[in-house]
């Protein structure tokens, strides 16, 4: 860049998504009962691996942290959606753009490379049963968890930084329903060459690189369950690995239909897509945890059994308490009376 130039950036930008779509307020009622079941249901889903010791291994620590990022990413993004669009509110300012971007960005890449770890860890275990224990050990699935972590905050920093550098003289009106990356440095008015090539390169980092390494997993492990003699093992051992299949059809398919057909796709239909790629991952995936994963049907049938003992041994000491509270002053109104005679 020329060391003279000035750097335009507006007070702020303009979200001006969804505009035009008949009853839509119904539609962002809709996310506001999609975000408050994804809190409630992850809130579940990290409550029981927190409090049953039995769920305290290598894949529950996976399970946990992505339980963690979809709270995280659904708390980043649709609370202000529906303020931007519920209550109109479409200015958002310059600096407050970059970090809802941020933010947005860096779970979308936490979910997608979670999968990741979710992948190896079924990998291993129907491979390397043997090894697993000693393969996929606590301390490796945090350093990894722990890498990824840092890998996503330093792509999306990049991300940000680089959008600081265009000038945005021009218009600034982002056709989307958040601050958009693509929509953003499109807008600038001087060269954002560099970031279309950092952007192509984090789709394929992020999203193309984890799918072909989930697909070459599952490939592997059908190669190896095509190795065990009995019927019964094979689907014994697929069964553990069907509900991540299902997170990873629930994320990938919707993105992949959405980057296949996106051209052909009128604006609002695309970002409408879009919005429930976003959302309603973070709401499916513990519900097919808890409906397809034993260990946690266990913990959850504990954990309200408990409470039902608890409830049940609380009813008949309320009882208690009351009936001797009720004796006392019967005691007490008879002692009374008797002094009071005498």
């Amino acid at each position: 860049m020329d060391s003279n130039m000035t750097i335009v950036r507006p007070a702020h930008f303009i979200i001006s998504g969804f505009s035009g779509i008949p009853d839509i307020n119904y539609y962002y009622f809709f996310l506001l009962v999609l975000y408050i079941m994804s809190v409630v249901e992850n809130g579940v889903v990290m409550a029981l691996i927190c409090l049953d010791q039995s769920l305290k291994t290598a894949k529950y620590i996976a399970v946990f942290n992505l339980a963690f990022v979809d709270v995280l990413g659904n708390s980043a993004l649709v609370p202000k959606v529906i303020d931007t669009f519920w209550f109109n509110h479409k200015y958002i300012t310059y600096n407050n753009c970059l970090t809802y971007e941020f933010f947005n960005y860096m779970t979308l890449t936490m979910q997608s490379l979670n999968l990741v770890l979710l992948s190896f860890d079924r990998l291993v275990a129907i491979t390397f049963p043997l090894r697993y224990h000693v393969i996929v050990s606590l301390k490796t699935m945090f350093l990894l968890v722990a890498f990824f972590w840092i890998f996503a905050i330093f792509v999306n920093l990049i991300a940000v930084g680089l959008l600081t550098r265009l000038s945005f003289c021009r218009s600034v009106v982002i056709n989307s329903y958040f601050c958009d990356h693509g929509q953003l440095y499109r807008l600038a008015c001087n060269d954002n060459r560099p970031n279309d090539i950092l952007t192509h390169t984090l789709v394929t980092a992020i999203l193309w690189v984890p799918l072909l390494f989930v697909l070459i997993t599952y490939i592997s492990i059908g190669a190896a369950l095509a190795k065990i003699a009995k019927s019964q093992d094979r689907i014994k051992a697929f069964k553990t690995c069907s509900a991540h299949m299902m997170l990873v059809a629930i994320y990938y398919i919707p993105i992949l239909v959405t980057f296949s057909f996106a051209a052909k796709m009128p604006a609002n239909a695309r970002i409408i897509n879009l919005s429930l790629t976003a959302v309603l991952p973070p709401v499916l995936n513990p519900i097919i945890y808890v409906l397809q994963t034993q260990e946690i049907k266990l913990s959850l049938k504990k954990m309200l059994k408990k409470m039902k003992q608890s409830k049940i041994a609380v009813k008949p000491n309320i009882k208690i308490v009351g009936r001797e509270s009720l004796l006392r002053r019967y005691l007490g109104m008879m002692t009374m009376y008797c002094q009071s005679e005498a």
